[in-house]
């Protein structure tokens, strides 16, 4: 009896580029495939457009503001303070609406011409200054004081450089020390905690004598509370808005 060795069949082995092997043109296959990657490519191109604009700027986004071919200019403080200011219909004050203020556009013993501010200006103590506000009160019954040290402060625009004072609202504004009406009292004689003496402002007490005052440097901004009451320094005063 003849004995037939088994034989084991294996399945036919797949070339490993048999999936991207090129199908004839006219295979189904082959033209279905063509297809789909023809609708892909059309697809991608077309979502292309809304990608990008659902991106957002890098600019803007550093900003924090929408992104634009011209740039906004910013408006420093300083800046703001002095358009704020405007001037009387008469062109003889500067005022500040915010403080409800009004300025003479020129210092004492200047003058104004329609056009500038012309002479030399006054110099006075801290006594005469006082003297003079107290007297053109009385007189125009306008309440003309000393300024306070913020307020003449106000009046420099500190990002200049050198700091000055606007020309346009003040012309030829002497860049000098300026009296104020801030008081300092030297209290280094007397009991600190006596409050009594200190409000009585020296008046019967020997010990306490009032001799420095508030000044403000008009170059520079600088304000010193250590200036000597007899010192001699320029003089503008300010009166409330009309």
């Amino acid at each position: 009896m003849t004995t037939v060795a088994a034989t084991t069949l294996r399945p036919c082995a797949v070339h490993p580029h048999a999936a991207s092997m090129p199908l004839p043109a006219s295979h189904p296959a082959g033209r279905a495939r063509r297809l789909a990657t023809a609708l892909a490519l059309l697809l991608g191109t077309l979502a292309l457009p809304a990608l990008a604009a659902d991106e957002p700027d890098a600019e803007a986004q550093k900003t924090d503001q929408p992104a634009t071919s011209q740039s906004v200019p910013t408006t420093s403080a300083a800046s703001a303070a002095s358009t704020a200011l405007t001037i009387s219909e008469d062109g003889t004050l500067v005022i500040d609406p915010r403080a409800r203020l009004a300025w003479p556009r020129c210092v004492e013993g200047m003058h104004w011409s329609g056009h500038s501010c012309t002479g030399a200006p006054q110099l006075f103590t801290y006594g005469e200054a006082q003297a003079l506000a107290r007297r053109r009160w009385q007189d125009s019954e306008v309440r003309w004081r000393l300024p306070r040290v913020n307020e003449l402060r106000r009046l420099i625009n500190r990002n200049a450089q050198p700091r000055v004072v606007d020309a346009a609202l003040f012309p030829n504004a002497p860049p000098e020390w300026h009296w104020t009406g801030t008081a300092s009292i030297n209290t280094a004689a007397v009991n600190p905690y006596a409050y009594g003496n200190v409000m009585r402002g020296g008046e019967g007490e020997s010990q306490l004598t009032v001799q420095q005052a508030w000044a403000v440097d008009m170059a520079s901004g600088e304000a010193r509370g250590d200036m000597g009451r007899s010192s001699r320094l320029v003089l503008r005063l300010v009166r409330p808005a009309p």
